[in-house]
């Protein structure tokens, strides 16, 4: 096993239909095989032992990641939102290395002795134009690695996530089929390289013979263009892209008729978006497609067809899996354990475990999380239904616990959002002297909307126990995000606590 059998296959297969297009800069199936053959063989030539990436999406990714495959060495996709002290952290731990990056950045990492930096402009012009050379057969080790990919580090110092072969070839066979796209398909990518997204749309879309547009920098106006200038019909996205589209269409209604699907993830999605974009968008199908880095991308998923019977439900226990992830995929087990690490019953709450081929739980210098039976414990917090729809509740650091009581953020959360001048809100546990910690929200109002706190405390109390009622709320024009869209919690914490927030 080797990514570079995937785009061998594509290339042999539809050679001539375009395979990646960033503005005017494209490759077709063919002609991204060939970059990627000269590609791998200046990274072999370098003699670094990784190939980086520090730019926004353009069809460097895909010529970056498979030509690594091919050279045999980790493809490792670096934010280019980083301070220069937090690249040099991770330039460091990744040198020697092979750094493609923007014509800015490239002339001072060029000067390090353990950097081969190049300009991704000319580096592409020259891949689009040269001639491939024969760098000889891909290596067959599927238990090398093929990913390093650094966590947001949203929670301390990154990690770098460890994705072998075997993982993300093991993911892609499970859910994609070969060449099942038809010439008119395209997928919009937006989110940024260093997201297992990105990758998992890479790989899933060259596999199925699927053309890929790309968004360098999201914009919702800017997204909702290029997909009816380029009719894409399928696209991936985080909650808060999709809240962000949402709002756009509804104010200004753009034609999509070419959008088939989009598949969303990386973060909870609020109810009320999820309903006002089935809403909008009748003719799409929506799938919740809940993974995570060390699982090599999406382990469950919310398919159309549970989106749509959950939508027109009456039932209550029916309609709240619109707001599960779905069930797991076929090819992956998921289980939900206590704080003792043994299987709860459904519909007890605990930490969310998932066990499968494309389960890697390895990190760079610390090796495999996984126990000695596969399984990967993933630090989330949820439940399984009787029908083994999956709901989460958050990261388990995310539980406030209140005199003895474990509370879950997401639940209140998700009553606060069901008022309807409420935008957007986050829950999270305070120092209290008498309880230990104390329920407290940072809400975002609809703008022109109105609400007070009593107003909102009575509203939790309505739906909720009075342990979950937030003691404290306060009002802010925005929630602090990382750009692929998860909430900085410790930053609402330390704010609404008056504390100065972690780095």
């Amino acid at each position: 096993m080797n990514l570079a059998m995937l785009l061998e296959m594509a290339a042999g297969s539809f050679g001539e239909r375009e395979a990646v297009r960033c503005g005017e800069v494209a490759f077709d199936y063919a002609g991204l095989e060939r970059a990627v053959r000269a590609a791998a063989d200046a990274i072999a030539a370098s003699g670094c032992r990784h190939a980086a990436l520090l730019d926004e999406t353009s069809p460097a990714v895909p010529i970056g990641l498979f030509a690594a495959a091919w050279a045999g060495v980790p493809f490792v996709p670096l934010s280019y939102r980083l301070t220069d002290t937090e690249l040099d952290a991770l330039l460091e731990r990744i040198a020697p290395a092979h750094v493609v990056t923007t014509a800015s950045r490239a002339p001072a990492l060029a000067g390090r002795a353990a950097l081969h930096a190049v300009p991704s402009d000319a580096w592409l012009s020259r891949l689009a134009a040269v001639a491939a050379p024969d760098p000889g057969a891909w290596p067959d080790d599927a238990d090398a690695p093929a990913v390093l990919l650094f966590t947001s580090g949203t929670t301390g110092t990154p990690k770098a996530a460890v994705l072998r072969h075997r993982h993300l070839v093991s993911y892609i066979l499970g859910s994609v089929e070969f060449g099942a796209a038809g010439e008119d398909e395209a997928t919009l990518v937006a989110v940024p390289p260093y997201h297992i997204a990105a990758m998992a749309a890479v790989l899933s879309s060259v596999y199925a013979g699927r053309r890929i547009v790309q968004l360098p920098r999201f914009d919702a106006r800017a997204w909702i263009a290029l997909a009816a200038r380029e009719r894409a019909t399928h696209a991936f996205l985080v909650p808060t892209m999709l809240a962000r589209i949402v709002d756009v269409l509804a104010q200004e209604p753009t034609p999509l008729p070419a959008l088939r699907a989009i598949a969303y993830g990386g973060g909870k999605m609020p109810l009320p978006v999820i309903e006002r974009a089935l809403a909008l968008l009748p003719h799409v199908d929506f799938t919740n497609a809940y993974g995570l880095t060390e699982t090599s991308s999406t382990v469950a998923l919310l398919d159309p067809e549970a989106h749509r019977t959950a939508h027109a439900a009456t039932d209550p226990l029916m309609r709240r899996r619109l707001a599960s992830v779905g069930r797991a995929l076929p090819s992956v087990e998921i289980e939900i354990r206590d704080a003792e690490g043994k299987p709860v019953p459904a519909g007890e709450r605990g930490e969310v475990c998932v066990r499968g081929e494309q389960v890697a739980g390895e990190y760079l210098g610390r090796g495999s999380q996984l126990e000695g039976d596969g399984w990967f414990a993933t630090r989330d917090a949820g439940f399984l239904d009787e029908d083994g729809f999956l709901f989460l509740e958050g990261r388990l650091d995310d539980v406030i616990v209140r005199g003895g009581e474990n509370l879950s953020p997401g639940e209140i959360e998700d009553a606060l959002r069901d008022h309807a001048a409420v935008a957007d809100c986050a829950v999270v546990g305070v120092p209290d002297e008498q309880w230990g910690e104390a329920v407290a929200a940072a809400v975002v109002l609809h703008e022109g909307a109105r609400a007070s706190a009593d107003e909102l405390r009575a509203w939790v109390r309505e739906r909720l126990r009075s342990s979950r009622v937030p003691e404290r709320i306060e009002f802010r024009d925005a929630l602090p995000y990382t750009e692929t869209g998860k909430l900085l919690r410790r930053r609402v914490r330390a704010d609404l606590a008056g504390e100065t927030p972690a780095p």
